[in-house]
């Protein structure tokens, strides 16, 4: 896990957590963002059997977290804080890439 790039720590933490099977804030994050993150060569377990898709999972988490005043606002915070660690990761990935040959 690339930990100096934005939102590593979200990223990290929402896959110890799948990993362990939970369902947290972080998890479903990693959940919405998997296809991008899979292909930028991040890999985390599939996710737990959800009644409802990770995005509704995740803003009916958001709703009943005591500590989250605006639901609405978290949510979209963290979709924002998730592409841009989707975006960094894959421009890194853009610039380690050596073109080839051909």
């Amino acid at each position: 896990m690339p930990g100096d790039l934005p939102v590593a720590d979200l990223v990290g933490a929402g896959g110890a957590a799948l990993h362990r099977g939970a369902v947290t804030v972080e998890a479903l994050l990693v959940v919405i963002g998997g296809p991008r993150l899979r292909d930028a060569g991040l890999q985390f377990p599939d996710p737990p059997s959800l009644e409802q898709s990770p995005e509704l999972a995740l803003y009916d988490a958001l709703c009943r977290a005591p500590d989250v005043e605006d639901p609405y606002g978290r949510y979209n915070s963290l979709i924002r804080r998730l592409v841009s660690f989707e975006r960094a990761l894959e421009q890194r990935n853009t610039r380690t890439r050596k073109p080839t040959d051909g």
